[in-house]
């Protein structure tokens, strides 16, 4: 019982603590050089707590309780790697999906304003960059199927 609530409390109080630390970051205003010095606050005290997590007992007790998980489930190596390569085809093609929109549709507004006549035109490049969503879904699909 100890143990599992030791499981949840670290973890717990690193993230509090991690949020402590960049409290007195967290302005208004916004220039250049506190930025980049947020950025790599932010970026320290994340790899900080996982590194400080991973040492931990606790950090092995997880990783020692999923491995029967796992085996019981019928997981392996191979079919964890291909359930994460699912996930990012279908994250970054969902990122490059929404890049494209957000160049194509202020674009086709514009245009579609100047001359009505316009819009199936316009449009059509909008859906373009909306069918490279549809297809790394697709793909992931089909990495889930061969899992």
């Amino acid at each position: 019982m100890m143990s599992r609530m030791l499981m949840f409390l670290i973890p717990a109080a690193i993230v509090a603590i991690a949020a402590m630390a960049l409290m007195p970051l967290c302005k208004r205003s916004v220039d250049k050089k506190s930025a980049k010095r947020r950025v790599i606050a932010n970026l320290s005290v994340f790899f900080g707590a996982v590194v400080l997590f991973a040492a931990t007992p606790v950090g092995s007790m997880i990783a020692s309780a999923a491995e029967p998980a796992a085996a019981a489930a019928g997981l392996s190596v191979g079919s964890g790697l291909g359930l994460l390569a699912a996930a990012l085809v279908t994250g970054l093609s969902c990122v490059g999906a929404g890049i494209a929109v957000a160049a194509a549709a202020p674009a086709a507004i514009g245009a579609v304003s100047e001359d009505p006549k316009s819009f199936g035109k316009s449009m059509i490049f909008v859906v373009l960059g909306e069918g490279v969503a549809l297809y790394g879904l697709l793909i992931s699909i089909l990495i889930i199927n061969k899992v």
